[in-house]
């Protein structure tokens, strides 16, 4: 009878509950009516249990990190670096849109934090330039979904921790899946330059650009250690399919200088090529964009867990915000402090509710049930990944990404690990999946956002974005069918636990377990 507590819930929800609520109450209702009182208090007492955890701090910390950057100027910042870059070609300001997206993503995780920073510069912009309203709208709500796939990343969090897996693991497999949306949708904008006449657009650099000292010898050593750090990667990269060794001791040290040199002189060659103002606006773009290099650095080398990786994060946004660029003050940081704290228990009252609700689907025996329904269906995985990927795009219409993850996740995640599918793998897929639903009507966040910072309608919004959509829709089954799109960099950098004796591709897509 407990099992109940399903269709309990949904009812719930569908009248409107709050959803933190709707987690609580239809366990609990069910858990009372029959008369299994201690189990009621196990409940509740795992609400408390649940957020009292080292690894979710991560969560706030983040939020404060994306936070203390998005109130100290940084948007201007990425906006005219992607115009530098982008802003040139046919649909450039749909262009900038896009790849100030997905360098935002490496800042804030938040897609709803994106459409609202992003949207309010870049909608009007490109209203002025000549583009619909509607339009300019639609692809700040479909890039803007990029923002929770590239680390960090508040739903991977939730994820990882709900399911027991590593976020280090979630957020290295995420980086080529929110690139990989990012560039389909800077190719659906150049297939529609032309057949919907989107306005030319030369090269926008701010003419007359100054900067700081400091931040001038930041910028410059800066940039050298990243290109180093690029080559470096490059290089172990292609050792792993090669079999050679990795460099130790004094070797090691001659290699990271002589990349180093090779960096600055790369460096050197491009600056002969672009003008002074283009340099410019470039430097100024390097120290903010070092925020996403140190969390994942740090995590790469092991130097530092997720964790203290969020605080350091916090640290560096403080001091280049308050410090080195001058464009926060003392008297901002309380609002900041307050938004993010706001921001930060509603997250982790919902992630405290969530494993409650997770106690239940392990007591009630709804997962078994489940489980047996739906490999029911089929024997073969991809049929059963194909139908699961339906399945999370319908409930992404309906439901936020982070509620989904922590109602379907502990249902879902075991179901596909015993047929063979690597756990993160499946926990990119149904992330990615959800978030995609951020963007999709009826319900979709972001559409609501995206409506509020443009004044259009929603169902105006929700009929320029299908292109768009459908792009995303198109990367996600590539992602489920072809593992390595989102597994080959955790495999390199070594986070997916995998014996030295076993090869690539039994690695990321390991054999079902025997019974």
């Amino acid at each position: 009878m407990l099992i109940w507590f399903l269709p309990l819930f949904l009812v719930i929800l569908m009248i409107g509950t709050p959803v933190v609520f709707a987690l609580l109450f239809a366990p609990g209702f069910m858990t009372w009516i029959t008369g299994n009182e201690k189990d009621l208090a196990i409940l509740y007492r795992n609400v408390y249990t649940g957020i009292d955890s080292f690894p979710l701090m991560a969560l706030p910390f983040f939020m404060l990190a994306g936070e203390v950057m998005n109130r100290g100027g940084i948007t201007t910042r990425l906006v005219e670096f992607s115009q530098a870059f982008m802003g040139h070609l046919r649909g450039g300001l749909a262009q900038v849109n896009i790849l100030s997206s997905i360098l935002f993503a490496g800042l804030s995780g938040s897609a709803v934090a994106d459409t609202s920073a992003l949207g309010s510069t870049l909608i009007p912009a490109m209203e002025k330039n000549g583009y619909t309203r509607k339009f300019a709208a639609a692809i700040t709500a479909a890039s803007s979904v990029i923002g929770p796939i590239i680390p960090p990343s508040g739903i991977m969090i939730i994820y990882a921790y709900v399911m027991g897996e590593s976020v280090a693991a979630l957020f290295l497999a995420g980086i080529v899946p929110g690139v990989l949306v990012g560039v389909g949708l800077m190719v659906m904008v150049r297939l529609m330059a032309d057949r919907y006449d989107l306005p030319k657009a030369e090269r926008i650099v701010t003419k007359n650009q100054t900067i700081a000292p400091i931040e001038y010898w930041l910028s410059f050593i800066l940039a050298r250690i990243n290109l180093m750090g690029l080559l470096w990667a490059v290089m172990r990269g292609a050792q792993a399919f090669t079999g050679f060794e990795k460099p130790q001791g004094a070797m090691l040290w001659g290699t990271l200088l002589i990349l180093i040199i090779l960096a600055h002189f790369l460096l050197v060659a491009l600056r002969g090529q672009v003008s002074a103002d283009f340099r410019t606006v470039c430097k100024k773009g390097v120290v903010p964009l070092q925020t996403p290099i140190i969390i994942l650095g740090g995590i790469l080398i092991g130097v530092m867990t997720p964790t203290e990786a969020s605080t350091i994060a916090v640290a560096y946004a403080l001091l280049v915000s308050v410090f080195v660029l001058k464009s926060l003050t003392w008297a901002d940081f309380f609002d900041v402090l307050q938004r993010s704290a706001l921001a930060s228990a509603s997250v982790l009252l919902l992630v405290g509710a969530a494993v409650a609700f997770k106690t239940i689907v392990a007591t009630s025996g709804a997962a078994t049930t489940l489980a047996d329904l739906i490999l029911g269906l089929s024997e073969n995985p991809l049929i059963l990944l194909f139908l699961i990927n339906i399945l999370l795009f319908i409930v992404g219409m309906f439901l936020d990404a982070g509620p989904a993850i922590i109602i379907l996740g502990p249902i879902l995640g075991p179901i596909f690990v015993d047929i063979g599918v690597h756990p993160v793998h499946f926990a990119i897929i149904m992330s990615v999946n959800l978030t995609v639903g951020l963007a999709t009507p009826p319900m979709g966040l972001v559409l609501f956002v995206a409506s509020t910072v443009s004044r259009e309608k929603v169902e105006t919004i929700a009929r320029a974005i299908l292109p768009f959509l459908a792009v995303e829709v198109v990367v996600i089954f590539l992602i489920t069918f072809f593992p390595q799109i989102s597994m080959t960099v955790p495999y390199l950098a070594d986070f997916l636990g995998c014996p030295p004796d076993v090869g690539y591709m039994a690695c990321i897509s390991p054999e079902p377990p025997t019974n």
